[in-house]
């Protein structure tokens, strides 16, 4: 029987590849930082300009937390499954997406310039 993964499993994996690629080089500055995947933001969140919220069209895509969640007790970043699906092209758009959210969300953290965190190729 092959195996099949949910769209929310292959989801969980981009948002780890993106973690895991961000940690070659700032391990020990996000070691702090839990990273959680939502399906949708909740309906509270803000539209608004919020520098800890990746935000497009005015729907957020992921937002950091820097006093956690209940049920998280340190800074997390949470990425928002369902918008960034709606808005990427094919798998290669989703993973280009993730990696950009959780790289601008990391430095905003670290108090660093996405370029600094992720310098152009």
């Amino acid at each position: 029987m092959p195996l099949h993964r949910t769209r929310g499993e292959e989801f969980d994996d981009l948002v780890m590849d993106a973690v895991e690629e961000l940690e070659e080089h700032w391990a020990a500055e996000i070691a702090a930082l839990e990273f959680a995947v939502e399906d949708v933001p909740p309906s509270e969140a803000q539209s608004g300009f919020d520098p800890d919220t990746v935000v497009d069209r005015g729907v957020p895509l992921g937002r950091l937390f820097r006093d956690g969640l209940p049920e998280i007790e340190q800074p997390v970043i949470v990425v928002y499954r369902r918008p960034i699906e709606a808005r990427a092209l094919d798998l290669d758009d989703r993973a280009d997406l993730v990696f950009m959210v959780v790289v601008d969300l990391a430095a905003e953290f670290l108090g660093r310039d996405v370029d600094e965190i992720d310098p152009p190729r």
